[in-house]
């Protein structure tokens, strides 16, 4: 293990407990495209960042590695000697992408979708997608989406609210009493 990779790998665990624009910050350095008003909550982002272009008012959520390469050339080493293979990864704009996601080389995330959690992705996705699985697919339109919000029965809006306003409103609206758990707070 070279200095470089001690130093770099340092960086990425101070990173790790930073916030979203020194995150944003850093991988811009490295070359990579991010847009304005992105949330990054995630420093996976692969040996290549200069291949990745994200579009403004992204969410990136913990825990999502970027690929850029296909390490399985490793096999044909024998044969194809000192070969890589690369490949760019474009996320559109308004894109959510929850935890734990895969986004694989050769990657295109059209504007106004949303990834599930645990999402495996390779390919061409369309906008306005609600895009799932292992293989990711195309599950939803954004429009039925947003229906299946509307009448969700947790749906609130709590997003401005100060914390303890918006836990009391959770607890009133779910039925939780404030010495629920233990919790004496309120």
């Amino acid at each position: 293990m070279g200095l470089k990779y001690i130093t770099e790998r340092l960086q990425l665990a101070i990173l790790e407990k930073t916030g979203s624009e020194r995150r944003i910050r850093f991988w811009r350095k490295r070359g990579m495209k991010i847009g304005k008003d992105c949330y990054i909550n995630n420093v996976n982002f692969s040996t290549e960042p200069y291949l990745i272009e994200i579009g403004d008012h992204v969410a990136v959520s913990a825990g999502t590695d970027f690929i850029t390469h296909d390490g399985a050339i490793w096999c044909f080493r024998g044969e194809l000697e000192n070969a890589d293979v690369f490949g760019k990864i474009k996320i559109g704009n308004n894109v959510f992408i929850g935890n734990n996601c895969t986004i694989l080389p050769n990657t295109v995330i059209g504007d106004n979708s949303i990834i599930g959690a645990g999402s495996v992705v390779r390919g061409q996705f369309p906008e306005n997608s609600v895009i799932l699985g292992n293989p990711a697919k195309v599950i939803l339109r954004m429009s039925m989406q947003k229906l299946l919000y509307l009448q969700h029965p947790g749906f609130m809006k709590t997003q401005n609210l100060p914390y303890k306003e918006k836990t009391r409103r959770i607890r009133e609206h779910f039925g939780i009493s404030p010495d629920d758990n233990g919790n004496k707070e309120f």
